[in-house]
């Protein structure tokens, strides 16, 4: 990975710190040319093609921006356009092949998951992700009913996540994850679970995290959902940078290219 020396941070013209700095950001990985994974069944073969099914894919190409704080970003793009990776690579889950990501706080992808066991109860796995996400006991006991009533589970808290249907256990686990004050909030796709009237609450309480200081992506299929809760957007296609500014025009010129 070549060198790459760590940017200046400036304030911008309206006096907001930067929070993250994307440099020059290249990702690549190697996948399977049949798309296919390989098994122990398959590696005889695999070891005489001298693994030649492997093609390279560049999936960020000199991706590069700074975003401040209190800031709402969104991130679109058709499907394989690299959003979801560009994510990855900002809370440091995928790493970059050139360039760099610099942060001034750990970025937070939305989602306690991992933490949440399906056997258990609602209740007992609001206990789990909350303490996932640093929160005492005492914060959690103070949280808990905000947390029910914010994913609309009061008459199921106590009943196993594994009964829940996919809209309600999606719900729960934005209820736990946004309960939190994020500096950088990472949301990839979290608001297109959920009823309207869902979308919308988490839609505010999005901006509320905004608001408060905290600097937010988005990645969303939805242009509305961009257009509601994003004041800039960054447009990338194929890996590429089309375009970033304010929301509005970026929509705009994205959905004209699609006609």
């Amino acid at each position: 990975m070549a060198e790459t020396s760590e940017p200046v941070f400036q304030t911008d013209k309206d006096g907001r710190q930067p929070v993250v700095v994307v440099q020059d950001l290249h990702v690549k990985y190697k996948v399977f040319s049949s798309g296919k994974a390989v098994g122990a069944a398959g590696m005889g073969g695999l070891l005489k093609r001298g693994m030649r099914g492997l093609r390279e894919v560049h999936a960020l190409k000199g991706i590069t921006f700074v975003a401040y704080e209190n800031e709402s970003i969104g991130i679109i793009g058709s499907n394989g356009s690299g959003k979801s990776t560009l994510l990855r690579a900002i809370t440091g889950l995928t790493p970059p092949a050139e360039g760099a990501v610099f942060a001034s706080s750990r970025p937070n992808l939305l989602g306690v998951g991992a933490a949440l066991i399906p056997a258990l109860s609602g209740n007992t796995n609001i206990t789990l992700g909350s303490l996932a996400l640093g929160f005492t006991r005492e914060e959690i006991e103070e949280l808990r009913p905000k947390i029910i009533e914010f994913a609309e589970l009061e008459d199921y808290i106590d009943f196993p996540m594994k009964t829940y249907s996919s809209g309600m256990s999606a719900r729960l686990k934005f209820a736990i994850a946004a309960s939190k004050q994020h500096d950088i909030l990472i949301v990839d796709e979290a608001l297109a679970v959920g009823d309207a009237r869902f979308r919308k609450r988490s839609e505010a309480r999005i901006r509320e995290i905004r608001e408060n200081a905290g600097t937010v992506f988005l990645v969303s299929h939805s242009m509305k959902s961009i257009r509601d809760t994003c004041n800039r957007t960054i447009w990338i296609e194929k890996g590429v940078q089309m375009m970033d500014g304010p929301t509005d025009e970026v929509v705009k010129a994205y959905e004209d290219s699609r006609k």
